[in-house]
């Protein structure tokens, strides 16, 4: 839902007020085409903001979304592959998909209040919370977040409005929502209803939140302003890297190639980052290429990078150079197990030699070291040459079912 906000304020049924319903991709598995919180807005007249699939599923869903209007209710569809039926709705790459719809109202998701956010001056962070099981009726509509890295559960009246006002639900949403929003991710959190239900109430449904949360870019921070730095810069603009580019020598950091960062800054590099990271400007999610080849910026700037905690740090140079520059490390203090996390010589093997081919070979590895982490790493090889899912969504407890439609309690 949150990258359809910016167009909320220039589509015409938005804007007039029309009934719409919110259609968001909620669970996932295997090979689909877009992640969860990939959202499409249909209107009253048929209308449509936004895309799910690419076109395998939409023709159902927008039906769906009229149907849901029509009874006042939201409902959840599942869409996956038939191979008995070729022409069934569904998925035509195999994977699966759940689909939430919600009828926008007064218990509902408001757009107008999205709309808020879609003028120049937003915030880059938000998130919205939204409660799916059939007892958020009556909790209101949709918490929105405007600061999701420091957000707490504990201090928000919305969020313990939406969850019933149980103090140990609030307490469980607090372990599983906090991570997904300051680190920037969709999921689904499942929580146990609230204690206190009688013998004669049936078993309750579990509690089940939504959360989109959406944090400003991260920040590639190119050092050296040459060759490889200036193909580097607009390959990190399309990864949606803020970027930025530094050296230490006016005349090089100067040119005029180098506008397409976000900031171009003259200054030594191991005290512009050492100042960014004290001011709270760098994090988990940053990452640092080192291409100033020359030890007297590279050894004090890898000093220092090695001991943020970033995301990704690398350094270009022959292995001849790598070697020297491990001794010059580890000479200076630098802990074995930090000279680990460095990826030097910088960037995948992938026979690159020009400045362009080389900012391809790093961008692929920074690719690659985001999600090594994961139990499906990926192996950088030719997908031609493998088997098994193509894409590689992040698991969760809540997985799909067979293409059934759930009707939920009416919005009334």
């Amino acid at each position: 839902m949150l990258d359809l906000i910016p167009s909320l304020g220039r589509w015409q049924p938005a804007v007039s007020g029309q009934r719409c319903a919110v259609a968001t991709i909620v669970a996932a598995c295997g090979s689909v085409p877009r992640p969860l919180g990939t959202s499409m807005v249909v209107s009253e007249h048929g209308d449509v903001l936004g895309s799910l699939s690419g076109g395998c599923v939409e023709g159902a869903v927008v039906e769906a979304a009229l149907a849901a209007m029509r009874d006042g209710g939201s409902r959840l569809e599942a869409f996956g592959y038939s191979a008995e039926d070729a022409f069934a709705v569904g998925l035509t790459c195999g994977g699966q998909l759940e689909v939430h719809i919600q009828p926008t109202g007064t218990a509902g998701l408001h757009l107008a209040a999205l709309r808020g956010f879609a003028h120049a001056d937003a915030p880059s962070s938000l998130a919205i919370i939204r409660r799916l099981d059939a007892g958020g009726v009556s909790g209101g509509g949709p918490v929105l977040v405007a600061d999701p890295a420091r957000f707490t559960v504990a201090g928000s009246a919305a969020l313990a409005a939406l969850l019933g006002g149980d103090a140990s639900v609030i307490r469980a949403a607090a372990v599983q929502l906090e991570p997904l929003l300051r680190g920037g991710r969709a999921g689904l959190v499942r929580l146990p209803p609230a204690e206190g239900w009688g013998t004669t109430v049936p078993e309750p449904e579990p509690i089940t939140l939504f959360v989109e949360s959406r944090l400003p870019p991260a920040r590639m921070l190119i050092f050296g302003a040459n060759d490889f730095g200036a193909a580097l810069v607009p390959a990190g603009k399309l990864l949606g890297y803020d970027v930025t580019l530094c050296d230490a020598r006016p005349a090089f950091s100067s040119q005029g190639r180098f506008l397409a960062a976000d900031r171009v800054v003259t200054d030594w590099p191991h005290r512009y980052l050492a100042a960014e990271a004290a001011a709270g400007r760098v994090d988990g999610r940053s990452v640092v290429c080192v291409l100033t080849h020359d030890p007297k910026f590279d050894i004090p700037l890898l000093e220092t990078a090695l001991g943020l905690g970033l995301a990704y740090v690398g350094a270009m140079g022959s292995r001849r150079s790598h070697r020297q520059r491990i001794d010059a490390l580890l000479a200076d203090g630098t802990p074995a197990e930090a000279l680990e996390r460095l990826h030097s010589p910088i960037g995948l093997d992938l026979g690159a030699v020009t400045p362009a081919e080389v900012a391809v070979s790093i961008t692929a590895e920074i690719l690659v070291s985001r999600v090594a982490a994961s139990k499906e790493a990926p192996t950088a090889a030719s997908l031609k040459d493998g088997s098994g899912p193509i894409h590689h969504p992040e698991r969760h407890s809540y997985e799909p079912r067979t293409h059934e439609p759930r009707q939920e309690g009416p919005w009334t």
